[in-house]
């Protein structure tokens, strides 16, 4: 009965080992990449006039205060746009306007999740304009809050005519 016992406990131990290394490998779990890295971009307000600023601002995601629409986070995760906060042309012109000390004005609208750009260095649309958002040329498909912006892009705020 002993060798029976121990035949068993052998044959089990073998298929085990076995099994175990003919199983597929299993991945190790990869370091997560920083997604809302800062980014540098080249960001163009333009105004019926003409620019009303043009340079390089390095950017992130984040929460972005406005005198109409209060503190919201402005960070790509808006409207469930990213998984997780990534750089956005809002939060471009906001840090352009904090390091380059001009104003920018927009109301919030809990329904989009996101921020309607208002007013840039006091021009307003007035009911006849909008301020239109193109990143490399292309108007954006979702809010200023939600697109994500990659490293060398080109924003984008124009004042458009209706």
């Amino acid at each position: 009965m002993h060798l029976t016992s121990a035949r068993r406990t052998l044959v089990v131990t073998a298929a085990l080992g076995l099994a175990l290394a003919s199983a597929p490998a299993v991945a190790q779990p990869q370091a997560k990449a920083r997604t809302n890295a800062p980014v540098k971009v080249s960001l163009t307000v333009k105004g019926p006039d003409g620019n009303l600023f043009k340079g390089k601002i390095k950017t992130k995601g984040h929460d972005v205060t406005t005198a109409s629409g209060g503190t919201h986070r402005c960070d790509g995760t808006n409207g469930g746009a990213n998984p997780s906060a990534v750089p956005t042309p809002t939060a471009a012109l906001d840090d352009a306007a904090r390091k380059r000390h001009f104003t920018w004005d927009g109301t919030w609208y809990a329904s989009f999740d996101d921020f309607s750009v208002d007013t840039i260095k006091n021009v307003s649309g007035g009911g006849v304009a909008y301020w239109n958002i193109a990143v490399n040329g292309t108007s954006i498909p979702v809010g200023g809050c939600q697109f994500k912006l990659r490293a060398g892009d080109k924003v984008a705020f124009t004042w458009t005519a209706f």
